[in-house]
């Protein structure tokens, strides 16, 4: 499932090829949002916006296809779930297959949405219950950390498990969860109440910092710069997922730092990877 800077990649991706005020065509060529696509139809994409893994396009309504209603939006919403898949590309877009969802096209630009586990027409109230249900984004300039950390603060819950939960940090997933916790040191299996405000503080800086550098490359890099191939005279890391970390998905492998052999372990049915050198309990 993509995790948070890719949903807010493609948020800037939207907005970079649709928001320039044209009118645009919507279809959907599978029919499963034919009806919405419909209602959608010769409208303007004005908003494009994510929060965690949610993605909301927000459109300006039209009296009569003509003058835009600037008191009335409407929202698609979009989660792409494990096998959704964005293709955005220059005019002109190629035939539809059956298999697109939801098709925006105008003079300059495409894009193709595919298998998406959700794909909805909603209103503000139904996108303001959406928000209200998630934790703070590091990537969205309204997130409250301090919120996060007073319900982990007081969890018996693993570190690991609540780096995950929706609920209280939005747009963290697997690679980054194991990620940070490797860069700070900290075993995945303590528990939220024994994170001290200080180790908290240093997680979500390092979230920031690292998913905005994940929107920016559209990849996923968690090295220091004292750690990259290069530096260390090592083989990059070859992999479908892309990018140098420490332990994703480089379970007996040895520690880029210490040398000893990453470890794997299921986790709320996630793969959780860790050095156990490294990041003591």
């Amino acid at each position: 499932m993509p995790e948070g800077h890719t949903i807010h990649r493609l948020a800037e991706d939207y907005a970079g090829a649709f928001s320039d005020g044209t009118p645009l065509r919507v279809s959907s060529p599978q029919g499963k949002f034919s009806d919405a696509a419909a209602l959608l139809d010769r409208t303007v994409l004005h908003t494009a916006e994510a929060h965690g893994k949610h993605l909301f396009l927000g459109f300006l309504g039209f009296l009569g296809f003509r003058d835009p209603d600037p008191e009335h939006t409407d929202w698609v919403h979009i989660h792409l779930g494990l096998f959704g898949k964005v293709a955005l590309g220059p005019a002109p877009a190629p035939p539809p297959t059956d298999t697109v969802r939801l098709r925006l096209t105008h003079h300059a630009s495409y894009a193709d949405l595919r298998g998406p586990t959700t794909c909805a027409l909603i209103t503000d109230t139904e996108k303001r219950a959406i928000h209200d249900r998630l934790g703070p984004d590091p990537l969205r300039p309204d997130a409250d950390p301090d919120a996060a950390y007073r319900r982990i603060s007081r969890s018996r819950t693993t570190i690991a498990a609540l780096l995950m939960d929706q609920k209280l940090i939005a747009g963290v997933g697997n690679v980054y969860r194991a990620e940070v916790l490797f860069r700070h040191g900290i075993d995945p299996y303590r528990a939220g109440r024994d994170i001290t405000p200080a180790e908290w503080d240093a997680l979500w800086t390092d979230l920031v910092g690292l998913m905005r550098e994940g929107v920016r490359n559209n990849r996923i890099d968690t090295v220091r710069p004292e750690h990259t191939p290069e530096a260390m005279g090592r083989p990059p890391r070859v992999d479908d997922h892309g990018g140098e970390v420490y332990v994703y998905r480089r379970a007996h492998q040895p520690c880029h730092i210490c040398g000893e052999e990453i470890r794997t372990a299921g986790l709320a049915a996630r793969n959780l990877f860790w050095c156990p050198a490294c990041q003591h309990r």
